[in-house]
């Protein structure tokens, strides 16, 4: 079994998922803002796809030239001649490198966890956003053992609860917000900047029962006095839901935002609530996060019909469901795709939309030149397909499967072997 220093050596996964890395692309000197002049080498050349950049209102076939760990230049027929490596993009959608805006990977601490570069960038997102595996007791843990050694961006909110989500059975016992701290948590955040760019609270009733305000009302003061979002699950709530969005400020994430528990966001008749209408309009964010059972088509549908529709697309990926339900963020823009939405509004809620919400401190969620080159390439396959939603017999057919073929993260180029 390979250990997380292998992956960050070699990214050599075995499975049904793995990576196969390309040879070190060399670099050059000149610098990444400069076109491709006459006579300049790039270090990668993707030839010939389909790009998709909604942050640039991109939708051409055109070639990429990334150098130095940046995109170069945009445009059409670059010369191959020009380039270290030339990567063949035909008949394939080229697009910003997916960001997944909740996934668990505290790997090795949490039982939910799952390693970010196996099961993410192994299957298309080369960001991702851990919400909540670690409070201020263990962020800094965090850090140093899954943020820095791993190829993936990762990210993570810190979570108001002191030791964050270690493993299911801890849902046993209620999270107890006398034990949130905000000021804790808010110089945790600030000592682990960029890596940390929110505040996660589970309001929820298996986590906190009926303190969820009270839950709520800490979170917030941290994410006050450390600059950041509150982002809050608000999923099965004992308080109102139209009180819990009410404490949500312009800027904050409502995520698990289609769960067909009680207390969700349509009213008996299938309606929107008028609570939710105000907080889209105040500027609170809507994130889908399928998670294992917080995802109806049901209710997604009846949303986007009354103009409802997600800022973010995410998986809310764990060890549970990633071989099964859910599996990866191309599968879950696919759903949205068998709900109707267009593909380049669907790509857009994995690119250009995470992006805005959080300050990654790095320009990603976009190919424009000067932007990380990350970088995702993708098949649109034809066909039938049954999706999964908050459980087997809740089920969507779409003709459309958003299936990765390759990524390129922080300029370096691996290929899915998979497919």
């Amino acid at each position: 079994m390979l250990t997380r220093r292998d992956f960050s050596k070699r990214i050599l996964a075995s499975g049904a998922a793995g990576l196969v890395p390309e040879r070190a692309l060399s670099l050059a000197s000149r610098t990444v803002a400069e076109e491709l002049d006459e006579g300049q080498k790039c270090d990668l050349l993707i030839k010939g796809g389909t790009v998709i950049d909604p942050a640039q209102h991109v939708h051409a076939i055109l070639d990429v030239a990334v150098k130095d760990g940046k995109i170069l230049q945009l445009s059409k027929d670059i010369p191959e001649d020009r380039a270290v490596k030339v990567v063949s993009a035909k008949d394939r959608i080229v697009t910003p490198g997916f960001i997944d805006l909740e996934v668990h990977c505290f790997e090795g601490i949490s039982d939910l966890a799952v390693n970010p570069d196996h099961y993410c960038l192994g299957r298309g997102s080369t960001t991702i956003l851990d919400n909540g595996a670690a409070g201020y007791l263990g962020i800094d843990g965090f850090v140093k053992y899954i943020v820095n050694p791993s190829i993936t961006r990762v990210f993570t909110s810190v979570n108001i609860f002191p030791p964050g989500v270690i493993r299911p059975d801890a849902l046993r016992t209620l999270d107890n917000p006398d034990s949130m701290d905000p000021e804790l948590a808010a110089k945790a955040v600030e000592r682990n900047k960029p890596a940390a760019v929110g505040i996660k609270a589970y309001i929820e009733k298996a986590h906190v029962g009926p303190k969820d305000s009270e839950c709520l009302r800490r979170a917030v003061a941290a994410a006050s006095a450390s600059r950041v979002p509150v982002v809050a699950d608000i999923v099965d709530t004992y308080s109102p839901i139209g009180k819990i969005l009410g404490m949500l400020r312009k800027g904050d994430v409502f995520t698990h935002v289609y769960n067909s528990y009680s207390n969700g966001v349509l009213d008996a008749n299938g309606k929107v609530l008028p609570e939710v209408r105000d907080a889209r309009e105040r500027g609170v964010y809507f994130d889908t996060a399928q998670g294992w059972d917080k995802f109806s088509f049901d209710v997604a549908e009846k949303c986007m019909q009354q103009g409802i529709l997600p800022d973010a697309i995410s998986t809310d990926l764990v060890s549970l469901n990633v071989d099964s339900m859910v599996y990866d963020l191309p599968t879950t823009v696919s759903k949205f795709l068998a709900l109707g939405m267009k593909l380049d509004d669907a790509i857009e809620r994995v690119t250009a939309r995470p992006a805005e919400i959080f300050d990654f401190g790095v320009q990603i969620g976009t190919l424009r030149p000067g932007s990380e080159a990350d970088i995702g390439i993708f098949e649109l396959r034809e066909g039938k397909f049954e999706f999964v939603g908050n459980s087997p017999s809740d089920k969507r057919t779409g003709s459309q499967m958003l299936i990765n073929k390759a990524v390129v993260c922080r300029g370096r180029f691996f290929v899915n072997a998979v497919w």
